[in-house]
C-alpha cells in the first residue's frame, strides 16, 4: 500500500496532564515545555497542556508555550463543561480555557447518567445542556473542539440511548471529534469494537478513544478503535497516569506503523527512529526509573540471554526479534551471565576483535560463570562485563590503584534526633605508577563519601570526571539465610552527557561491594572517553 493511500491516524498527547496524574509523577514546568518541544520534534500532532485553571503552573505554561516555534504540534487546553445554573460565557472554567490561547479545547462531559444524577447532581436534560453550551460557546470563540466523553463505555454499557445523546449534543454545538474515554479502564477489545460501530451509525463526525489501563488493555483497545474507524488516539509517553496508567503512545506509534497496514502515524517530524530516546526522555524528566521490560523502547526489549537464542540471532536477527530495533532507535543487547554460551560471549566480545580467540573466549565463559556462582550478575553490568574482557585479554592498564580507604560514621545527639556524620578517605596512586593522592570526602552516606573523596583525588588528573554522575544504585542481598552476614551485590548506573551504563560489585561488607562498583564505574568512564570502551 502506499503512502498516499494510508489513513493518518491523529497521536494526541497527555502526558503533560493525565501523565502527571500518576502516582508519584511531577513536572516543572520547564519539564512541561521541553516535553512539548520534544513531542513536535517527533511529529506528535496534539499535546495537552493541562487545566489552566488547576493551578498556577498549568496557567503559566499556556503562557510561556507561545513563545515556543513548534512546527507541527498544536497545544490543546483541557477543560469540564460550565458549571450548572450558569451561562458558559459567565464560567470560569470556559473562560480560563477561552484565556489561555490554546488553538483546541478538549472538553471533558458526562456520559453516564450515574454520574449526571449522583456526582453532578443534576437532571439529564441539564447535562446535556451543559455540553451544548460548553462546546458551542468555545467554538463562538473561534477555537477547535474535542468532546472527550467520560465513562463512555460504562455509560454506554448502562443506558446507551442517553450517552449516544451526550455525544449527539456535542455533535450538534460544533465539536470537531468525539473521542470515547474508557475513564475506568474495565473494558475488553470486543466491547470497545462493538460500543464504537453504533457509535459512528449515529454520528456525521469522526471518533477517537482514550483508554486506560486498568485491564493491561489500553494500547490493545486504542488499535481495536484505530481498526473500527477511531481517527484519533489519546495516550500518554510510556504509559503514566493515573492508577495503572494510559495507553502507551510509543507502542501506539510502533504498532500502527510498524505491525498493522494502511495507517500512518508521526509523518511531520523525526518520528519512529526517536521513540526510544523520547521514552528515555521523558522517564529522565519525571525522575522516574526506565521499565526494563518495555515494548519496543526497554533495554531488554532487545536482549538476547540464552545461548540458543544467541547463536539463532547472530545467523538470523529476524528469528528471535520481531522487528529490527534500529526501527524505533532501540538496540540488540547480548547478556552474559552463567546462561551463556560460547555465542553469547562471541557476540558481546566482536568490538574488542577478540572473537577468533576460542581459547580466550573459553576463559571469559569460565570466569563470568565463576564470579557468578559468587554473587556477580552482569546482564545488568555490561560495563563491569567489559573491563572484566579487558582484564582476562590483558589489554588493561589501571587508571589507578587502591591503596587504602576508610569510612566513618559519627553520630551527634540522642537516638531519637542523631544525625549521622560520614566521612571517606582514599588513598590512591593514579595512573599505576603516578603520584599519590590521599584525600578525605564527606557525604550523606557511606557511598556519596567514598564517591566525593575519589573525585578531589582523580579530578585533576582527569577533569572529564567532572561530567559523570550517579543515576541509580541498587542492592540487593544474595544468600539472604546468612543474616547479616549476607553477601550483598551492588549495581550502580552512571551517566555522563553521551551515555548511561552500569557496574556491579559483590562483598560480604556492603561499603567494599559499592567501592568495586563505583571503582569499575569510574575507570569505564575513561576508558570510554579514551574510546577502548563503548556503551
Amino acid at each position: 500500500m502506499s503512502q498516499s493511500t494510508k489513513k493518518s491516524i491523529q497521536l494526541y498527547d497527555t502526558t503533560l496532564r493525565d501523565g502527571s496524574q500518576g502516582e508519584g509523577v511531577n513536572f516543572s514546568l520547564q519539564d512541561k515545555l521541553l516535553i512539548t518541544r520534544k513531542l513536535d520534534e517527533l511529529g506528535f500532532d496534539f499535546v495537552e497542556g493541562g487545566y489552566p485553571l488547576s493551578n498556577e503552573k498549568d496557567f503559566e505554561y499556556f503562557q510561556r508555550v507561545q513563545e515556543l516555534e513548534l512546527k507541527h504540534a498544536l497545544v490543546c487546553a483541557f477543560g469540564m463543561t460550565r458549571r450548572k445554573g450558569i451561562g458558559a460565557d459567565e464560567d470560569t472554567g470556559m473562560l480560563a480555557l477561552r484565556d489561555s490561547k490554546a488553538p483546541v479545547c478538549t472538553v471533558v462531559g458526562k456520559t453516564w447518567d450515574l454520574h449526571v444524577t449522583e456526582v453532578l447532581r443534576v437532571d439529564l436534560a441539564e447535562n446535556l445542556a451543559m455540553i451544548r453550551d460548553s462546546v458551542a460557546y468555545l467554538v463562538s470563540e473561534g477555537r477547535r473542539v474535542f468532546y472527550d466523553a467520560e465513562h463512555f463505555f460504562d455509560g454506554f454499557a448502562a443506558n446507551p440511548e442517553y450517552a449516544l445523546q451526550t455525544v449527539q449534543a456535542a455533535q450538534d454545538a460544533g465539536a470537531e471529534i468525539i473521542v470515547c474515554c474508557d475513564t475506568n479502564g474495565g473494558s475488553l477489545p470486543e466491547r470497545v469494537v462493538e460500543t464504537l460501530t453504533r457509535v459512528r451509525r449515529e454520528l456525521t463526525i469522526p471518533v477517537g478513544i482514550h483508554c486506560h489501563n486498568d485491564c493491561d488493555l489500553a494500547t490493545a483497545n486504542s488499535l481495536a478503535a484505530v481498526d473500527n474507524g477511531a481517527v484519533q488516539v489519546q495516550g500518554t509517553i510510556n504509559g503514566i497516569g493515573e492508577r495503572c496508567g494510559n495507553a502507551d503512545l510509543v507502542s501506539v506509534a510502533a504498532n500502527l506503523a510498524l505491525k498493522k497496514s494502511g495507517y500512518e502515524v508521526l509523518q511531520h517530524g523525526t518520528g519512529l527512529p526517536h521513540l526510544t530516546e523520547l521514552s528515555r526522555y521523558v522517564y529522565e524528566l519525571a525522575n522516574m526509573n526506565f521499565q526494563s521490560n518495555q515494548a519496543y523502547v526497554g533495554r531488554s526489549a532487545f536482549a538476547h540471554k540464552g545461548g540458543m537464542h544467541v547463536h539463532a540471532v547472530n545467523r538470523i536477527a529476524h528469528s528471535y526479534e520481531h522487528i529490527n530495533p534500529e526501527l524505533v532507535g532501540n538496540e540488540r543487547r547480548i547478556l552474559v551471565s552463567e546462561l551463556s554460551g560460547r555465542s553469547n560471549i562471541v557476540a558481546k566480545t566482536t568490538k574488542f576483535k577478540l572473537d577468533q580467540d576460542p581459547e580466550l573466549m573459553g576463559s571469559i565463559l569460565a570466569r563470568v560463570q565463576e564470579l557468578e556462582s559468587e554473587g556477580y550478575q552482569f546482564e545488568a553490568a555490561e560495563a563491569s562485563f567489559d573491563l572484566l574482557v579487558k582484564k582476562l585479554a590483558g589489554t588493561y592498564e589501571p587508571k589507578f590503584r587502591r591503596v587504602h580507604y576508610r569510612v566513618n560514621v559519627d553520630t551527634h545527639g540522642s537516638d531519637e534526633h542523631a544525625t549521622p556524620l560520614t566521612e571517606a578517605t582514599v588513598k590512591l596512586q593514579i595512573d599505576g605508577s603516578g603520584p599519590v593522592r590521599y584525600e578525605v570526602g564527606e557525604g550523606d552516606g557511606p557511598v556519596n563519601a567514598l564517591d566525593n573523596a575519589l573525585r578531589k583525588a582523580l579530578i585533576p588528573t582527569y577533569p572529564n570526571l567532572q561530567q559523570m554522575h550517579l543515576v541509580d544504585y541498587k542492592v540487593r542481598v544474595i544468600n539472604s539465610a546468612e543474616g547479616t552476614a549476607a553477601k550483598v551485590r551492588v549495581v550502580i548506573e552512571s551517566a555522563d552527557e553521551h551515555a548511561v551504563w552500569s557496574t556491579v560489585g559483590v562483598s560480604e561488607n556492603i561499603i567494599e561491594a559499592s567501592w568495586l562498583a563505583l571503582v569499575d564505574a569510574i575507570e569505564f568512564k575513561l576508558f570510554k572517553d579514551e574510546g577502548e570502551l563503548h556503551s
